[in-house]
């Protein structure tokens, strides 16, 4: 697996010559990595907003709180990706119009 022919030419070959796999590995653990931290922050701010003082229940007020806190949080994410996606294809389409 590790010593097949990609393995020997990935170093001459540079980044384009590497295992397959092992990219879509990295690919995986990279996005599991960016959704944890995501999780993480969502937790943080949405604790710092909703929870004024910590009991033993929550209660209706801070459960709609998390609720619609989560939902925006969620929403502007997937505004900001959709965002970098457009920018990063107009760049891309802006770099090709050039070198034709």
């Amino acid at each position: 697996f590790w010593m097949g022919s990609s393995s020997s030419g990935s170093a001459a070959g540079g980044a384009g010559a590497a295992d397959p796999q092992l990219q879509r590995f990295i690919e995986v653990e990279t996005q599991k990595q960016r959704f944890q931290q995501l999780v993480h922050q969502m937790t943080e701010l949405c604790w710092e907003k909703c929870m004024d003082k910590p009991g033993p229940k929550l209660d209706s007020r801070a459960e709609t709180c998390f609720v619609n806190c989560v939902e925006r949080f969620i929403d502007t994410s997937q505004f900001i990706l959709n965002r970098l996606e457009q920018t990063q294809k107009s760049k891309s389409a802006f770099s090709e119009s050039l070198s034709d």
